[in-house]
This record gives structure tokens, sequence and C-alpha cells, in this order.
């Protein structure tokens, strides 16, 4: 799945992470939350190569991160746009 190009506002999508590892499946929010759970070691990558790893991807590749111990991608949750929290204009 190539990188999308959104034309949506930053509050329709967010960033979540997929990590497989063997059979297990987890999603998490951001890389440094994947992190909060799992070590460098048990990923076989540490955060900030990462991090670095899915900036330096070009836009036509798809954000995947494949090792022996475990697979990462990274992907788009779609939310709906909320008005909670804004105030009102009167």
């Amino acid at each position: 799945m190539p990188k999308i190009k959104l034309n949506m506002e930053k509050s329709e999508f967010r960033t979540v992470i997929h990590l497989q590892i063997g059979e297990a499946h987890e999603y998490y929010g951001s890389p440094s939350s994947l992190y909060d759970k799992h070590t460098a070691d048990e990923l076989g990558i540490a955060q900030a190569s990462l991090n670095n790893y899915f900036y330096k991807l070009p836009d036509d590749a798809e954000p995947i991160y494949t090792n022996n111990k475990c697979t990462i991608r990274k992907g788009i949750l779609y939310v709906k746009p909320t008005t909670r929290g804004r105030k009102k204009i009167e």
C-alpha cells in the first residue's frame, strides 16, 4: 500500500501502528507507545531507527518494516470529524 495523499483535515485521521509478532497482532497510536510495551530487543529495532526508517521511505513505498522478529506496519485510521470540545460561535 503506497503512502496516501490525504485531502482531509488532520482531525479526520490518525496514524496507527500495527505490530505482528508471530500470530499476535497489536495496534498502537504511535511508535513511541509501541516501545512502552515492547523493548528494542523484542522488536529487533530501536525506536529511533524505526522512526528514521518510516521517515526516509519514498512516497510510493509501502510503510512496512519487517525483520526476523516482527512486522511493523504504519497506516491510517479514519475517524469521523467531531465538534466535541469546540466552543459555540454565536
